[in-house]
């Protein structure tokens, strides 16, 4: 019974993830996406956010944001001064689970903070916008993220909702057609502007133009309504994003979870290369997969009652 009541709980939420917002996966693409695995936990977030659930949230929730926006020109000036040594970078292993999707596409980052996880070479290529991070406690992750032009991000939902996005321009074409669109509803960079958007909301982002787009990213922490509710979103952050931590350099910290990610890779990249060179066999497999394990926890122990009754038919 635990199981089934799991189950229904796992399908109400995410089909409550599925219908939320204008814009929609597909059943089928939002059944296999990332952001099912955590529907229910992101069902509390969205039920107890102090904040409203919309797609765009005004900065004036976020004191913390505020002292960002004051400095962005210090801010800026060490982007651009790790822009010009290379330092804003695709990662060229498989250690980065949370964004190895967006670098074929041309987007880059550099890590200042993620959670409770260390990365000394933002303390030493950044460090005046590190030691600015550090006061603020709000501010759970942040990065310089490079977006090259003639590139784009697909659509996507982020997986966690116990956070809010932040992006703050810096170096932007402050051009219109360099945009992110949440929900529907685009906004363009420009230098000095921040915004906030609730990043599990389907969202993408595009730079047509012939310039260079570089912003400060940031994951605000969630304004929730009940201390139960605000002590797991600390407590989740530091057990489980922190293992999602990736590096910018050698004696930065991997988390656990990008440890395992460069091994399970590989399986999704001969998972890949079947489903170009045989795409029948691809699907099949993977719905024989899914259906044996479902029969397995679902189905396999009720097997003699359902023998039983079958023989009493006949």
């Amino acid at each position: 019974m635990i199981k089934w009541i799991i189950l229904a709980i796992f399908v109400i939420s995410a089909l409550y993830i599925q219908n939320r917002g204008k814009v929609r996966h597909s059943f089928y693409r939002q059944f296999f996406d990332h952001s099912t695995i955590l529907a229910p936990i992101n069902f509390l977030m969205y039920m107890f956010s102090k904040v409203p659930n919309q797609p765009y949230i005004d900065t004036q929730y976020f004191k913390d944001l505020k002292v960002l926006d004051e400095n962005w020109e210090m801010i800026r000036d060490e982007a651009q001064a790790l822009y010009a040594k290379g330092g804003i970078k695709a990662s060229s292993t498989y250690d980065d689970l949370g964004f190895n999707s967006f670098f074929k596409t041309g987007w880059k980052r550099f890590y200042l903070k993620w959670y409770d996880s260390a990365h000394p070479s933002a303390a030493e290529l950044c460090p005046k916008t590190t030691a600015l991070l550090k006061t603020l406690p709000t501010i759970k992750a942040a990065m310089f993220t490079e977006l090259a032009p003639d590139s784009r991000l697909v659509r996507h939902r982020d997986p966690y909702a116990g956070s809010l996005r932040y992006h703050l321009g810096l170096i932007t074409p402050n051009d219109d057609r360099c945009f992110i669109d949440v929900d529907g509803q685009r906004y363009s960079w420009r230098d000095g502007e921040s915004v906030v958007f609730d990043e599990t909301y389907i969202h993408y982002a595009e730079n047509t133009t012939n310039q260079n787009r570089i912003i400060f990213f940031a994951d605000v922490e969630r304004p929730l309504k009940t201390k139960l509710m605000q002590r797991f979103n600390h407590w989740f952050g530091k057990k489980v994003m922190t293992a999602a931590s990736s590096p910018n350099e050698a004696g930065d910290q991997t988390g656990g979870l990008n440890k395992v990610f460069g091994y399970v890779y590989q399986i999704r990249i001969k998972a890949k290369a079947l489903k170009k060179s045989n795409r029948a066999l691809y699907y099949f497999l993977k719905w024989f997969l899914m259906l044996g394990i479902f029969f397995l926890i679902f189905i396999r122990p009720y097997m003699p009652q359902i023998i039983a009754f079958i023989q009493k038919l006949i």
